[in-house]
């Protein structure tokens, strides 16, 4: 199973976080953990992912949102 990545965009605001993720899925991994920390990001990112044939979880980690993505 391949290693999960994990892109760290706390303190970003939109769009980078998007970006961010859009950049990680294209290194074609099956598994990814976004961390983000604001809610408006949480919903750019997983609207993203979702478009893109992902599964998401959210986990609230303190004031940070843990979004993990498996296909």
């Amino acid at each position: 199973m391949a290693n999960k990545q994990i892109v760290d965009a706390r303190g970003l605001s939109c769009p980078q976080p998007v970006l961010m993720t859009k950049k990680a899925i294209e290194s074609g991994e099956k598994s990814y953990e976004i961390l983000v920390d604001n809610g408006t990001a949480r919903e750019n990112v997983t609207r993203f992912a979702t478009n893109a044939g992902f599964k998401v979880s959210v986990t609230e980690d303190g004031d940070d949102y843990r979004l993990t993505l498996t296909k």
